[in-house]
């Protein structure tokens, strides 16, 4: 799905995983989903070039979800994938959790090159049945 490469793009984009997610799959976590789109979603319409759409992309699984978000830039996401930082963000500031909570709250995580920049991508697993 292209979205605008401004940021209306994090509620629609909010919006559509939820209702993937909740349409198709109910032991998806709606909400950890929303949250970590919105924070790659909104990674990708700060920090790169605005005149191509971003993309998003929800995978069904049988284990969960994959959610990819696309950009036309192909330079790393910042510290995704790696160890955590070994200090930890300033409480103060606006900005420096988003990729640490894909990393804390996904199973998995990366980025990959695209033929147009990079797909930013997480895995969260199906959520414990409810009582």
């Amino acid at each position: 799905m292209a979205l605008p490469h401004t940021t209306a793009a994090v509620p629609i984009a909010r919006a559509l995983v939820r209702t993937a997610l909740a349409d198709v799959d109910e032991g998806a976590d709606c909400d950890t989903a929303e949250l970590l789109t919105a924070e790659l979603v909104a990674n990708a319409v700060e920090h790169t070039d605005g005149s191509t759409p971003i993309e998003l992309a929800v995978e069904l699984l049988p284990e969960g979800c994959r959610v990819e978000v696309h950009d036309p830039d192909p330079s790393p996401p910042g510290d995704l994938a790696g160890q955590p930082p070994h200090r930890m963000p300033d409480p103060w500031q606006e900005h420096g959790r988003g990729l640490l909570l894909v990393r804390t709250l996904s199973t998995a995580c990366g980025h990959r090159p695209t033929a147009r920049g990079k797909a930013v991508w997480f895995r969260l697993p199906r959520a414990p049945a409810q009582a």
